[in-house]
């Protein structure tokens, strides 16, 4: 009888686990796609109002004046609609981590300090319902990124319709990243220190052991490489500049650290990620040609002597500077509040910055500074189809209201396990839903 039971419960569980598992990925493109009369905002500070947009094979062929062309195959009406981009989400660790509280679902870190060998890619969850819950809102790719440790290990962009990593896959081992040590910490109220803030006296000492890192890397790499040494090696790519370097830190003086650090380095496509108090050294960074991927939007001041809303606009003042911005969410619940990217674009408009501006944070300029620029950000012909269509304004959470979305050019399902329970809500409590 036991046995009959645990048989039961098991099939009951497997029943359930099946009728809310991922949406099935989309067919491919079969025949061309035209989304006429909608207001397309470029992501590149144009705007098309009354366009017309046909896509072929996966490809945008053509984005213009819908009087001036003729539509192709399956006629979408968008009047009085919003056409988008994707929006995409940097530094980003969605896939890796379904519940935090269940350790075999956390997969976002390894053991060790210095890991540039570890690649996020292999460990993405493509069936995540997280990853899903993007979509509503019109985040359709996102940067994979370890955590923890010196050196995290490295990253990879991924497309969130996928049935696994490997169809995922849009740029594989795009980035290494190197979390800069901090010269302030915590005190350890448990050893009897002060739980205050203080200085940390292996600041130096910590930045000394990168820079023996690096060294030792780059000897190993010019060398006969008699044995195999695999963080060592990983590291060739930064070296030869196929990949980028992305620098994880907040403060002024580490900020100014990390730049002589590049400086004496001679690194190059190197990314400042976080850079609370980068619009300190917005000229330094400008002269460096070094992009900054600006810390979640909707938080407090990092200094004690900041303004209220220096989160808000932080992105703005770089912006203002000459640094190329992009937004990314990392921090507490960071993949749940990634959905809310087209939000902290929103709060951006909000303290000073153009609208067509801020969409750039997170399409076009964050494209660029991933280096897939060639591929995604706007719309433009040649690019892939990788875009949505809103009822509304999409950095506007009242208004974005994703009605259809397409990655390169499939035409993707938006429903999800909170769009289930919605309906099955609003169905109990007699509302319409919208």
């Amino acid at each position: 009888m036991k046995i009959l039971n645990i048989t039961v419960l098991l099939a009951f569980l497997l029943i359930v686990g099946s009728s809310s598992a991922q949406q099935t990925p989309a067919p491919a493109q079969s025949q061309a796609i035209s989304i006429v009369g909608g207001t397309a905002h470029i992501g590149n500070g144009q705007v098309v109002e009354n366009s017309l947009i046909i896509i072929e094979n996966g490809h945008i062929t053509s984005v213009g004046s819908a009087t001036q062309g003729q539509p192709q195959g399956t006629v979408i009406q968008a009047q009085g609609q919003h056409v988008y981009p994707g929006f995409i989400a940097p530094n980003s660790t969605l896939g890796l981590v379904e519940i935090d509280a269940i350790r075999a679902s956390d997969d976002e870190d390894e053991l060790g300090d210095f890991l540039p060998h570890v690649r996020s890619l292999i460990a993405y969850n493509a069936e995540s319902k997280v990853v899903e819950s993007m979509r509503p809102n019109g985040v359709l790719v996102g940067q994979i990124t370890p955590r923890g440790g010196r050196i995290s290990g490295t990253s990879s962009i991924v497309q969130f319709d996928a049935w696994n990593w490997e169809d995922a896959v849009l740029y594989e081992d795009d980035g290494i990243h190197l979390n800069w040590p901090s010269s302030v910490r915590r005190g350890r109220w448990w050893m009897g220190e002060d739980p205050g803030i203080q200085p940390n006296k292996a600041y130096q000492e910590e930045i000394a052991e990168i820079e023996t890192f690096f060294a030792n890397a780059r000897a190993y790499v010019a060398g006969p490489r008699n044995q195999a040494h695999l963080p060592f090696a990983a590291m060739e790519k930064i070296f030869n500049q196929q990949a980028k370097l992305f620098i994880h830190a907040d403060g002024e003086r580490e900020i100014i650290d990390l730049l002589n650090f590049v400086d004496a380095q001679e690194l190059e496509n190197v990314v400042l990620v976080g850079g609370a108090s980068a619009y300190k050294v917005a000229p330094q960074l400008v002269q460096r040609n070094i992009p900054v991927l600006v810390g979640r939007v909707h938080n407090r001041p990092a200094q004690a002597d900041d303004d209220y809303d220096q989160a808000y606009k932080l992105a703005h003042l770089l912006q203002q500077a000459g640094v190329l911005v992009g937004l990314e969410s990392s921090g507490s619940m960071e993949r749940m509040n990634t959905r809310n990217l087209p939000f902290y674009a929103g709060t951006v408009v909000a303290h000073g910055a153009d609208k067509e501006e801020a969409l750039k944070m997170i399409t076009s300029n964050t494209a660029k500074i991933l280096g897939i620029d060639d591929r995604l950000g706007t719309l433009e012909a040649g690019k892939e189809a990788t875009l949505f269509i809103s009822q509304g304004d999409a950095l506007d959470m009242r208004t974005n209201k994703v009605a259809r979305a397409f990655i390169q050019g499939r035409d993707i399902s938006l429903q999800t396990h909170q769009t289930e329970l919605a309906r099955r809500y609003s169905e109990k409590f007699g509302h319409q839903q919208e």
